[in-house]
């Protein structure tokens, strides 16, 4: 969707970052800059060669709903070009606020440009601009939106040709970026753990795989979610501040999910204890 893809495409550029965390450090201290790391490369190979075809793709087939059912194929030229263009460019952004955080050694803050990115996709969807993003999500068409939208629509749209095509790209798209993701992390622990037996220091491909994949939905997608909930039932202001106050204890202090996922892919801590 064109309101969700400049978020999910700043996520993907950051997450190729961070997944090489010791690696850019290994990079800067051969004195070359992070945009002349391989990751670079696979991230402008990833958006440009999938992310921005399937958004385009969408766009084409499915207009209404790809704007949230707000346009339709009259949309002008300019706006598509517009969105094709930050479906990249906003990648790209990612990855270098990641990498300029990494090289201030603020590892975590980098990680979280990655969740951050996720969660404006996620909170998107499912709340919107107006508290309808989850409706507007499962209806494929302008009127199953506007037609006494119930969870019987949403049902229908499971079968609908939206939903197929999002599950054609998806066993493309989500194993490929996991799977880079996965292998970098496995390969930055044996950069800065060395003397460990490689199994140990690396964990499994399909291990990192999981726990990525987790983070994102339901850690990401739960957060998402309950910010719409706070924001719904105590309004803008404090469902804001009661949601943020509440998210740093439980996600980002140290020992919080988000920190400690973050300890397990880096630093290869434990999860758990």
């Amino acid at each position: 969707m064109v309101q969700v893809d400049v978020f999910w495409s700043y996520g993907i550029g950051a997450g190729f970052a961070v997944a090489n965390t010791w690696q850019l450090e290994a990079h800067e201290a051969a004195a070359k800059p992070a945009t002349e790391h391989t990751s670079f490369r696979d991230a402008l190979l990833f958006l440009g060669t999938l992310f921005v075809p399937s958004g385009a793709f969408l766009i084409w087939q499915f207009p209404s709903w790809e704007t949230m059912h707000v346009g339709s194929r009259d949309l002008p030229g300019w706006l598509v070009a517009a969105f094709t263009m930050t479906n990249f460019t906003q990648g790209v952004l990612g990855y270098i606020v990641a990498a300029a955080l990494l090289r201030r050694r603020q590892a975590f803050a980098a990680y979280m440009q990655w969740i951050l990115g996720y969660f404006g996709m996620l909170f998107v969807l499912v709340h919107g601009w107006d508290g309808t993003g989850y409706m507007r999500f499962f209806s494929s068409t302008r009127a199953d939106f506007l037609t006494d939208w119930t969870w019987a629509t949403a049902g229908r749209w499971l079968t609908e040709d939206v939903a197929i095509s999002l599950y054609t790209m998806g066993v493309v798209i989500l194993p490929s970026m996991f799977w880079w993701m996965a292998r970098d992390l496995r390969r930055g622990h044996a950069v800065v753990r060395p003397g460990r037996s490689r199994p140990a220091a690396r964990g499994s491909l399909p291990g990192l795989m999981l726990s990525l994949f987790l983070i994102l939905i339901p850690g990401v997608l739960g957060t998402a979610i309950a910010a719409s909930v706070a924001i719904r039932y105590l309004g803008p202001i404090l469902g804001t501040v009661a949601f943020a106050g509440v998210g740093y204890v439980v996600l980002l202090r140290r020992g919080g999910l988000f920190n400690r996922h973050f300890r397990s892919i880096i630093h290869h801590e434990p999860f758990v204890g």
